[in-house]
């Protein structure tokens, strides 16, 4: 079964270690309630399921949604980057391995599989298997048990399976590049997430909750866009998505001095969008006029700190990083 959806939800920022990851829908369009509908009717069966879609544009946030509304969702969600790592560690960490069976194995390990016993797997880019591993996952998937690396007794497993890829996997099965009968097994319930490009009427809603999250995080008041720079953000084409997006706003919540991120905050080339600057012409370096503008009020306040950041608009804490970070001297 194929669900086409024409919307995604949206990846959530990084999160401070001990915090707990809620995977939440974010934009507002008609698309995020069909794709929302989809991944709930998903969730509540057992069927692996597939999200086709670019780098960045919120796979691994649907694969969370579905496994939190899923029976599942008190048991783990573990997440594995098919791309991360070399064959040989990437099978020992995916299936586990026994006590000497490699150079370096100093003790047994479960790997990922067995640690997702009960829970949910996701396999991102999974079009980066190697065949021989992609047999072996085949395998699991057969007899629902997992053999380590370097054992032969088998372990059964409880798990749900979700992949994604940003390739095209039936042209790879024609290459024979990927194993047509793993493509069968992981093809069962289809969901596609589309870029952000495609749905540039969820981009000031993502960009609000980027900021809120972002000011919470560095314990700053929250910021706005400047219509010049919400103007900026819509006409971008996105190739890195939703990922792209946060880098961009956390790029011009630091570079903003004020609550209002302008134009001229947003990084290149968003900031030469043809919009007209908000700074005089000849001033072009924004390290450049954000550490003069640092100075002056130093002077002006006799480099009184606190001083300082009421005239700027600032944080303390900010003040303090961009002092360091800009190499602005002190008395």
């Amino acid at each position: 079964m194929q669900v086409a959806v024409g919307n995604a939800v949206s990846e959530a920022p990084a999160l401070g270690a001990g915090t707990e990851f809620e995977p939440r829908f974010v934009a507002k369009s008609a698309a995020i309630t069909r794709v929302q509908q989809a991944a709930k009717a998903v969730a509540s069966r057992a069927s692996t399921v597939m999200l086709l879609g670019e780098t960045g544009s919120g796979k691994e946030m649907l694969a969370r949604y579905v496994h939190q509304n899923s029976p599942r969702a008190n048991r783990p969600f573990i997440p594995v980057d098919c791309s991360a790592l070399t064959e040989t560690l990437f099978e020992s960490q995916l299936f586990g391995h026994l006590k000497g069976a490699f150079t370096g194995a100093v003790r047994d390990t479960m790997g990922f599989i067995r640690a997702a016993d009960g829970g949910t797997l996701f396999l991102d880019e999974v079009g980066e298997l190697t065949l021989n591993l992609q047999a072996k996952l085949l395998r699991v998937l057969q007899e629902r048990s997992v053999v380590p690396v370097g054992g032969t007794q088998q372990f059964p497993v409880d798990v749900r399976i979700i992949c994604a890829t940003n390739r095209d996997l039936q042209s790879m099965v024609s290459q024979e590049t990927f194993r047509q009968d793993l493509f069968f097994r992981i093809n069962v319930v289809v969901l596609r997430v589309p870029p952000l490009r495609e749905r540039v009427e969820d981009i000031v809603a993502l960009s609000e909750f980027f900021l809120a999250r972002q000011s919470a995080l560095v314990q700053e008041p929250r910021k706005t866009l400047h219509p010049d720079a919400v103007q900026s953000l819509i006409r971008h084409n996105w190739p890195g998505n939703i990922r792209e997006l946060f880098n961009v706003l956390e790029h011009s919540h630091i570079m903003s001095l004020g609550p209002v991120i302008e134009l001229s905050d947003l990084p290149p080339p968003l900031s030469n969008s043809g919009f007209a600057p908000r700074i005089h012409a000849t001033e072009l370096n924004l390290q450049r006029i954000e550490r003069n503008a640092i100075i002056e009020a130093l002077k002006r306040t006799r480099f009184n700190r606190a001083a300082a950041c009421r005239l700027l608009g600032i944080e303390p804490r900010r003040l303090n990083r961009r002092i360091s970070a800009l190499r602005i001297p002190l008395p």
